[in-house]
């Protein structure tokens, strides 16, 4: 997890630990004191915690995945994460549906709210895509049904920078001229 710090964005820690979303297709968390030697949150069951996962006729019917490092602000910890729309051959995870209205196998990017006390605790999470293929560059490349797959995000001159890969074959970059608070 990060924060914005003089405009420029640091490993921020909670309660004296540093904090990282890790996963594709589940979602979990650890807990580090060094940035280098990592311990996942555990349940009662002694098994990882899961915090996001697939979700049935949504755009991350197949699978969330982590993006850039998440952000902590004043309202929770912002998690940008990339999705897949599960596809007409294999549903997602315990056969999910995906969204009707994204081609299937789809990326899309998605975003969640922590609470920034407990960074287990999921707040929000967005029902619709925040950036997706729209542009002919980001469906005509190597992986045919549309990618925008969020990869970093910086804050530069006052923007926020959040650059993708396009159809596994480009790059993009976003840019929003908002400061979180």
């Amino acid at each position: 997890m990060t924060r914005l710090k003089n405009n420029r964005i640091v490993a921020a820690k909670i309660d004296g630990r540093y904090w990282m979303y890790w996963g594709e297709i589940e979602i979990r968390l650890a807990t580090s004191t060094d940035l280098i030697h990592w311990t996942p949150v555990e349940g009662t069951d002694g098994k990882p915690i899961v915090l996001m996962s697939a979700r049935a006729g949504k755009f991350d019917s197949a699978l969330p995945e982590i993006g850039p490092p998440p952000l902590l602000t004043n309202r929770g910890i912002v998690l940008i994460y990339n999705a897949r729309n599960a596809d007409k051959y294999r549903m997602g995870p315990g056969n999910t549906p995906g969204d009707p209205r994204l081609t299937p196998g789809t990326y899309t990017v998605g975003e969640a709210l922590f609470d920034a006390r407990h960074p287990e605790r999921l707040l929000a999470r967005t029902d619709e895509p925040v950036l997706g293929p729209t542009l002919p560059w980001e469906s005509n490349g190597q992986y045919k049904p549309g990618t925008t797959f969020a990869e970093g995000l910086v804050f530069f001159r006052g923007k926020w920078l959040l650059y993708y890969g396009a159809s596994d074959s480009y790059v993009g970059v976003a840019a929003s001229d908002s400061k979180p608070r």
